[in-house]
């Protein structure tokens, strides 16, 4: 969060995201409990950007789409734009075909997603081709942060 939308957290305010939609600020702000918001990298991550980060979850393995507002209930326009993130993730590091799984269990309080195995209970299989793109539309790394 910037300076500015810290500002307006604090203020109560409203920030406005790249997709036009306007949340509290408090929304948006980091908290410092939740795991998500601190998002620390010890699994391997396949995306980050402002909106988003997509990476291995480490209690079940999957990839898993992280929102960036601390939040449960994200507008179907940014649901859709996740998920379509998280799918292309999936697309470019694995070989099987993924039903999202966003049922809050752990963490009820951040929106996340989960890439499940269409096949329950099988792992997904990355492809041995894990060529690494800065395009996110194509589902590889991308530095945004």
């Amino acid at each position: 969060m910037s300076a500015g939308e810290q500002r307006r957290a604090a203020e109560g305010g409203a920030v406005r995201h790249a997709d036009g939609d306007e949340v509290p600020a408090a929304a948006s702000a980091v908290v410092a409990c939740c795991e998500l918001c601190a998002a620390a990298r010890f699994t391997e991550w396949f995306y980050d950007d402002e909106e988003c980060w997509i990476a291995e979850c480490d209690s079940c393995s999957v990839p898993m789409v992280v929102w960036r507002v601390h939040d449960p209930a994200p507008s179907p326009d940014v649901r859709a734009r996740l998920h379509a993130r998280l799918a292309a993730v999936v697309a470019a590091h694995f070989e099987d075909e993924h039903v999202v799984d966003d049922h809050l269990r752990t963490i009820p309080s951040h929106y996340h997603a989960h890439a499940r195995p269409r096949r329950w209970g099988a792992p997904l299989r990355r492809r041995s081709d894990r060529s690494v793109s800065g395009d996110p539309s194509a589902g590889g790394e991308n530095s945004g942060t």
